[in-house]
């Protein structure tokens, strides 16, 4: 049965005439009419009958309105019940970042998603190229990812793009290189070191590569490591050079290297939420992002 359909018998009983059903309903008497004789025809019975210029309900009618009752104070439950989800963030968030995100902001942001009530985050590290960000969109409802500043944008027509911040990348050297106590280091200075980078096609490579183009300087790349904890290591230990984030937390090496900015040139990873186009209007994914954003500001913030 209609619910709408029960809503107008009730309102016909609980009023004693189409026409105070009527304007209670805000709608005309006719429009009460039709919906009651629909009312009967899904029915099978006959609700209402004559009496004198008007209309009551037949004990049919009158049977139907008592269970018309239960029916629409359950819907009207499960309604409010649904309006607490629709205006709380409560519910499952599925989130993938990129392994160095998660070490500069997962520690901050578990503290802060376990102060919302009925908040149920899922993150996941995952090791992600650009490229591989829209498929990883079709697994989690928000995707934590980085690309070179200078490189092409996420499209748009499928995907929503949330800026969270801007890293600055630095050239880290071991205590003691020759351009250890400078200020800036010019990429240009660096044409002869040994750089140890992270794998082709991953951001800090490709930010590389692009200084590599708009200086001329080739830089001569040796290992190629992902973590940069490792990367840490292996600068202390003399074995090379690298571009490191600025705000990711510092490794157990971060004494036994200097990182300085370059000079004369922007180096950065761009770090973005990517989700589904309009899946941030769901409380519980909006609530994630706004923490996002409040752990990120919290990050660049730190002396």
């Amino acid at each position: 049965m209609d619910v709408g359909r029960l809503r107008v018998l009730r309102e016909f009983a609980d009023r004693g005439s189409v026409t105070a059903a009527a304007k209670a309903l805000h709608c005309t008497p006719s429009a009460v009419s039709q919906q009651l004789r629909a009312l009967q025809a899904e029915v099978g019975l006959v609700l209402t009958e004559p009496a004198g210029r008007g209309l009551r309900l037949t004990d049919a009618g009158r049977a139907l309105v008592v269970r018309a009752d239960e029916v629409i104070a359950a819907v009207d439950r499960a309604e409010a019940e649904l309006d607490v989800f629709r205006s709380l963030p409560r519910g499952r968030v599925r989130v993938a970042i990129f392994p160095s995100a998660a070490l500069m902001l997962l520690p901050g942001l578990l503290h802060r998603f376990a102060e919302v009530e009925g908040l149920d985050v899922e993150v996941r590290d995952v090791d992600m190229t650009p490229a591989e960000v829209p498929g990883l969109v079709a697994d989690f409802d928000i995707v934590v990812t980085h690309r070179d500043e200078h490189a092409e944008p996420f499209p748009s027509a499928r995907l929503d793009v949330v800026p969270l911040l801007r890293e600055p990348l630095d050239v880290a050297l071991p205590l003691g290189h020759r351009l250890a106590k400078r200020r800036r280091v010019d990429l240009t200075e660096l044409a002869g070191e040994q750089w140890i980078s992270v794998d082709v096609g991953f951001p800090v490579d490709d930010v590389l590569r692009s200084l590599a183009v708009r200086t001329g300087v080739r830089p001569q790349v040796k290992q190629r490591i992902n973590d940069f904890r490792i990367i840490e290591a292996l600068v202390a230990a003399g074995h090379g050079i690298a571009l490191l984030p600025r705000y990711t937390l510092a490794g157990t090496w971060s004494r036994r290297i200097v990182r300085r900015p370059l000079a004369g040139i922007r180096a950065a990873r761009l770090i973005e939420a990517v989700l589904r186009t309009g899946a941030g209007t769901r409380p519980p994914v909006a609530t994630v992002l706004d923490l996002l954003h409040a752990e990120a500001a919290a990050v660049t913030k730190q002396p």
